[in-house]
């Protein structure tokens, strides 16, 4: 297991460990934890579970107006 050094402001720190502390973790646990939840490169599964889930949700092009540029390509979904 590799070890990293964080300096953080007076501030910060104190956040870090109330967040630690509510959560019942250690400090290096926490910081672990949101690193793998925000540095991963995947939807959370509760995110993918809506996709269709409004099936009356509109879409771009319905609202798109006369002379207004045509919306970019959407890539990988």
């Amino acid at each position: 297991m590799s070890q990293i050094t964080l300096y953080l402001d007076e501030e910060t720190e104190a956040l870090l460990a109330a967040a630690a502390a509510q959560s019942g973790v250690s400090r290096s646990k926490w910081v672990a934890e949101v690193i793998r939840r925000y540095a991963s490169d995947t939807w959370p599964a509760d995110t993918l579970a809506l996709a269709g889930a409004f099936p009356d949700f509109p879409l771009r092009a319905e609202f798109q107006q006369p002379g207004q540029a045509a919306d970019v390509p959407r890539v990988g979904f």
